[in-house]
């Protein structure tokens, strides 16, 4: 993708997605309960297919700053590049785009007393995070990014 094609999300981008819907996933993964089960390790299972969170901190992804791509550990869609990553001081990885605006479908999360918008792998419907409005420019946006849904992929 050359840089003058480059399409930069915006808050306002992620709200009407939320409200919307997602542009259409360019393939759609499929797959019982039970073949989750058996291809996720048990905490994977539980962080993205039942929409749980890691421990802050608990992954060496939040401090790995080498140029790669990041794909969604259930379906290896590929989701951010590691140019767009930086280092929040939340405790999870954090990326200001992803790589396409078709591959995050967003939802209204109105869990823990908060209204948050909830990002899911638009391929499998794996839950990845959270979207927030407060990251560095140019977009403005913080995709708060669970590591146990990522999968680092080396640079080609």
């Amino acid at each position: 993708m050359s840089p003058e094609s480059v399409i930069v999300l915006t808050w306002r981008d992620v709200l009407r997605m939320a409200s919307e819907g997602a542009p259409p996933a360019e393939q759609r993964v499929e797959k019982t309960e039970e073949e989750w089960r058996r291809q996720l390790s048990a905490e994977e299972f539980r962080v993205t297919r039942q929409a749980g969170t890691e421990r802050a901190f608990s992954s060496s992804l939040c401090a790995l700053f080498e140029p790669g791509i990041y794909a969604c550990r259930c379906c290896r869609t590929i989701l951010f590049d590691a140019s767009q990553k930086f280092d929040s001081g939340t405790g999870w990885p954090s990326f200001t785009q992803p790589v396409q605006p078709n591959r995050i479908a967003y939802h209204r999360d109105d869990s823990h007393g908060m209204t948050r918008i909830e990002t899911v792998c638009n391929s499998c419907d794996a839950h990845l995070g959270h979207v927030f409005p407060d990251g560095p420019p140019p977009s403005g946006l913080r995709y708060c990014i669970n590591a146990l849904a990522l999968q680092k992929i080396a640079a080609g």
